[in-house]
């Protein structure tokens, strides 16, 4: 089975239509870690294309903004503006489809997917080779997908005689990176909507389980079309500004 990995789409209509197209017919199921929705313009359409997909999908905490189940006062105030917006904009369908997510989803004891972190599914960041190191002792299944960082990184847990340490590895572009089998792995597949690694480029991953390998991907998308929406419903400029420099 081959899996298309998505994170953090953020109501980026014209950058989850450019993955879902460059990926057309390379995978067989998909899996979502969440933000579905915020900062973007097209919070409806992201959701109702997340639902027709064949798909396990796990909620972010823009997603939860979205609800009302987070208190917006832990946002910066860019995103505390979009949130607002967002909470007005979502139409009844795509509400409950967000009400719906969870926020851990273990796949045959193989995967574990979350948003966040294993031990924070909704909002810990792992960014950072000591937390992820601690985040390992949260999970039991040999890998865990993550997003919320829209940053794409690969986590590995190191083990031998009493010695434990993780490493963080940056696979290259368009070419499946094998992970060992009997290892224990944290991969982040970056952001579809909002990159913020300086590579504007909707950012995603195919995964293969049976081949143990894992192949990231980048795809240009319409970037001015997405902003135009954004200016025109009056979202935050900086959040205008920023998905065109991938920060």
């Amino acid at each position: 089975m081959r899996y298309l990995v998505i994170s953090d789409i953020h109501a980026n209509l014209e950058a989850l239509e450019a993955v879902l197209e460059d990926a057309r017919g390379q995978y067989d199921e998909v899996w979502c870690l969440g933000d579905i929705v915020g900062y973007g313009p097209d919070p409806n359409e992201c959701v109702e294309k997340v639902r027709e997909l064949p798909i396990a999908c796990v909620a972010g905490n823009h997603d939860w903004a979205a609800l009302g189940k987070i208190d917006l006062a832990d946002f910066n105030p860019d995103a505390r503006e979009a949130s607002r917006w967002t909470q007005v904009a979502l139409d009844p369908v795509s509400r409950a489809y967000l009400e719906s997510l969870p926020e851990t989803i273990v796949i045959e004891d193989k995967v574990t997917l979350v948003h966040g972190s294993p031990r924070y599914p909704i909002w810990e960041y792992i960014i950072s080779i000591p937390i992820a190191l601690e985040s390992f002792d949260y999970f039991e299944t040999p890998w865990c997908l993550v997003g919320h960082s829209h940053i794409p990184v690969i986590f590995h847990l190191i083990e031998k005689e009493g010695f434990r340490d993780c490493e963080a590895l940056l696979p290259p572009l368009n070419k499946p990176f094998h992970l060992p089998p009997g290892e224990r792995f944290i991969v982040n597949p970056g952001s579809v909507g909002q990159p913020r690694d300086g590579d504007p480029r909707a950012s995603y991953v195919i995964l293969d389980l049976e081949k143990q390998t894992v192949e990231y991907r980048r795809i240009s998308y319409p970037i001015e079309k997405t902003q135009a929406k954004m200016e025109e419903i009056g979202l935050p400029p900086r959040l205008i500004a920023r998905i065109a420099f991938g920060w």
